[in-house]
């Protein structure tokens, strides 16, 4: 048996400061803790989880994106993007590969207002989704993927779908992306124990007290391949646990690290 946590920080060392990482990861006993926008490289700020190593992939760029795994199983095997120039260098995947499983947590580009960086991110979901099948074949173990993926996938993944149609994170290309994923070989954990479970979010904006009203959107995921559906054994969205405007997500699975 193994858990799993990711959780968008939106800065690592906001949540370092005020102890709200420490907290949660009391809190939810993960084996495994993926971290997505520490907007740090690591050394910027003291992190030391007693039994946890760790693993950090920074943007160039400072203060911004980047992602980090703390891991208490230690992998055979850590890579840092794709090995695309033009993808890699934002911090924005770590692939992780132990005895029995690899696993990939990505913080998915935002398209941003105006949608000015769609196309780059439909690119960008292409050549990850096919880094990502290659990989999980050339090793022959499941995956699984988590983190901020940066897209709602069904109108019940957000509170207003239609004023939000073509928005950012629910534009039909993003969401004709995220389907293309799950056809490749992968299975959505949360929905797969979920189906029709309404008004469970991930991220809710700042403005407009949208957390209070749970004016959300799942965003945050994780995914397996599809020979690990059967060992899922629980999904979760912890929204109860604030320090973000992302609250964590955890996995449950019966397999060894």
């Amino acid at each position: 048996m193994i858990k799993l946590a990711s959780w968008n920080v939106n800065g690592l060392r906001a949540v370092l400061g005020r102890g709200d990482l420490a907290g949660a990861f009391e809190r939810l006993g993960a084996d495994i803790f993926c971290v997505q926008e520490t907007k740090m490289a690591q050394g910027q700020a003291e992190v030391d989880f007693s039994g946890y190593g760790q693993y950090w992939n920074s943007a160039l760029k400072k203060g911004y994106s980047g992602t980090a795994v703390f891991t208490k199983p230690a992998p055979v095997n850590v890579i840092n993007g794709i090995g695309i120039d033009r993808h890699d260098h934002e911090g924005r995947l770590i692939f992780l590969e132990y005895e029995n499983f690899c696993l990939a947590t990505i913080y998915a580009p935002n398209s941003q207002s105006e949608l000015q960086r769609l196309p780059y991110r439909l690119e960008w979901e292409d050549d990850v989704r096919d880094w990502l099948t290659r990989a999980a074949k050339e090793r022959g173990k499941p995956v699984i993927v988590c983190g901020d993926l940066n897209v709602a996938n069904e109108d019940i993944d957000l509170k207003n779908p239609k004023t939000n149609h073509e928005s950012a994170g629910f534009t039909d290309g993003e969401r004709g992306k995220f389907k293309e994923l799950l056809g490749a070989g992968f299975v959505d954990t949360f929905r797969r124990l979920h189906p029709q479970q309404a008004g469970a979010y991930t991220w809710w904006s700042y403005i407009g007290k949208m957390r209070e009203r749970n004016t959300g959107w799942r965003i945050d995921y994780f995914l397996v391949s599809e020979e690990l559906a059967d060992k899922i054994v629980s999904a979760e969205i912890y929204s109860e646990i604030y320090g973000s405007d992302h609250c964590p997500i955890g996995l449950t699975l019966d397999i060894d690290g």
